[in-house]
């Protein structure tokens, strides 16, 4: 039994942070899902404009698209990748109920604040995927979470991204719940609606890593322990907004809980083990998604001993407090991740789009 089997039987879904179309006509995709217990995908404008960028395998869609705009084309390479993974995995998303088998495409970060622009392309994404185990990407931004009401009350499975604090989770969790509640009144199946919640971790240490280590003396301590501890708090969230009468009469009707997904899981810290983010957040009902680093690390050397998550809620309050002890504000490093974020993905966005018209022009 190798350790990521062991993950699995433990109740974390294992995807994979990562899409190109030489992964899926290579083989490669379908090679992690038969030996890597690979169960779903997870994109973000960084990957694509990775993989776009690199050019393997979209040279003819390149030259089809001569004449017309960067957009026009970006849109149809990364949802024609999104659309032959969805099809790889049907056969998986059909024998788990639609929990697992799927695949993740993000509306453009430049609409991360325009509430009304993201519902309109995330319906338009999920329409030219026309995939039902497809997810359409919202960012958690105070704009997003209207969004992610309105696209789930249209009856579309969302995964909700860039999640960096213990409030905004609760909001995101309230925003899918509101979305249900609109669905079931518009007599939509419930049970065709699933979501996640990323909660981004690894960008949590390294931003508070810092700060400690500014401060120095007793605040070294807590280095490496405040991402993993921030987590748990969220999934005892998880536990509580889940468990709730208001969710359950949801539940009656078909609804699937919104599983927490760990999200930024590769270490950035080359002192910490790489896969201190796997083994820290061992659970039955999240998803790990992982670049293949962290996932061959995680073949290689995971250390899966049982659940590390439960039971552990008041040690991350601990932490926690005494991370607020020694100086640092866990909500401030959260706003600033949160922009962060939204503007990274930004400029991946326009890097890709201009590397794809210099391709066009040529």
């Amino acid at each position: 039994m190798t350790n990521l089997q062991k993950l699995s039987d433990a109740g974390v879904s294992i995807w994979l942070d990562d899409l190109s179309r030489s992964r899926l006509t290579s083989g490669n995709l379908q090679s992690l899902i038969d030996n890597k217990n690979v169960v779903g995908v997870t994109t973000n404008p960084s990957i694509f404009q990775a993989a776009i960028s690199a050019g393997e395998g979209y040279e003819d869609q390149l030259a089809a698209f001569a004449g017309r705009s960067a957009e026009e084309a970006v849109e149809a390479m990364t949802t024609d990748d999104v659309r032959a993974a969805c099809d790889l995995f049907a056969e998986l998303y059909s024998a788990t109920g639609g929990e697992d088998g799927r695949v993740s495409i993000e509306v453009d970060p430049r609409l991360a604040r325009d509430t009304e622009k993201t519902v309109e392309q995330a319906k338009r994404l999920w329409e030219i995927v026309d995939r039902p185990n497809a997810l359409i990407k919202i960012p958690a931004t105070p704009e997003g979470l209207p969004a992610i009401t309105q696209v789930v009350a249209a009856g579309i499975s969302v995964n909700v991204t860039l999640i960096f604090s213990l409030d905004r989770y609760r909001a995101v969790a309230e925003a899918y719940i509101d979305g249900l509640e609109r669905a079931a009144d518009a007599g939509i199946d419930l049970s065709t609606i699933t979501s996640v919640a990323s909660v981004f971790i690894s960008r949590i240490d390294a931003e508070v890593d810092a700060r400690l280590a500014t401060i120095g003396g007793e605040a070294l301590d807590l280095q490496g322990q405040v991402a993993l501890a921030n987590a748990r708090l969220m999934f005892e969230a998880y536990e509580e907004i889940f468990s709730s009468p208001r969710f359950q009469h949801l539940a009656e009707q078909g609804a699937h809980r919104q599983r927490p997904l760990w999200a930024s899981t590769g270490t950035k810290n080359p002192d910490y083990s790489p896969t201190l983010y796997v083994d820290g957040l061992v659970t039955d009902g999240v998803v790990n998604t992982m670049p293949e680093a962290t996932l061959d690390a995680a073949f290689e050397g995971s250390v899966i001993t049982g659940d590390t998550v439960r039971g552990t809620y008041d040690e991350a309050r601990t932490v926690l407090a005494s991370l607020a002890r020694v100086g640092v504000n866990l909500g401030d490093v959260t706003n600033q991740l949160e922009e962060e974020g939204v503007s990274k993905f930004e400029e991946s966005w326009n890097s890709l789009l201009a590397t794809v018209k210099d391709k066009l022009d040529k």
